[in-house]
């Protein structure tokens, strides 16, 4: 079993409104994103949410998700994967790392991601195009009393740079799904016609 959390509780300060509850292929932008990681094999799916929860628990509506609250919402996106983290159940081999804001991701990307760790399960996997890396991340349990522990002021990069040689890229034929929506510039360019 292989758990997805869903990032959800960012401020959006950058955008100016709630970027996540902006319209994207006629629904909100996190709904778009969660139904991507519902149609790839992983599950649970537990969406971490901030301040904004009670808004994107309506954009989520009728799916099943796990809606988590941030305890604290003022901090960094480290705090939402550790929430994530704690809440997976002990049979979870491994955790989907997604954010809510990347609207490229598909459930077959995510399908490749975990194909890839069932081949190597001690290994974390991330996507690769033209030398750069993204999201979703997928981390080994065996990883996750040190993530609730370290990279403080990291992120996941650290752990990425921490073990250099455990890391699986998984190439994409794009750089799409890399990109996430953290400007108006952003949503302009990324967004898809209606």
């Amino acid at each position: 079993m292989i758990g997805a959390i869903v990032l959800a509780a960012g401020r959006s300060r950058r955008m100016g409104t709630q970027k996540l509850l902006l319209p994207w292929a006629g629904q909100p932008l996190v709904a778009h994103v969660v139904d991507q990681v519902l149609a790839s094999p992983a599950r649970p799916v537990i969406v971490v949410v901030g301040a904004e929860g009670p808004a994107i628990a309506a954009a989520l509506a009728g799916r099943p998700v796990m809606l988590l609250p941030n305890p604290d919402p003022q901090s960094e996106m480290l705090a939402s994967v550790r929430c994530g983290l704690r809440a997976l159940p002990p049979a979870c081999q491994a955790a989907l790392v997604v954010l809510g804001d990347q609207p490229g991701v598909t459930g077959e990307l995510i399908g490749r991601l975990i194909a890839a760790f069932r081949e190597s399960p001690a290994s974390i996997v991330v996507p690769q195009y033209a030398g750069r890396r993204g999201h979703p991340i997928l981390v080994p349990r065996r990883f996750f009393a040190e993530v609730l522990q370290r990279y403080d002021g990291l992120g996941l990069r650290g752990l990425l740079r921490q073990y250099p040689h455990e890391v699986i890229e998984v190439p994409m034929d794009n750089g799409q799904p890399l990109h996430d929506v953290d400007t108006p510039g952003d949503y302009r360019r990324l967004r898809p016609p209606e």
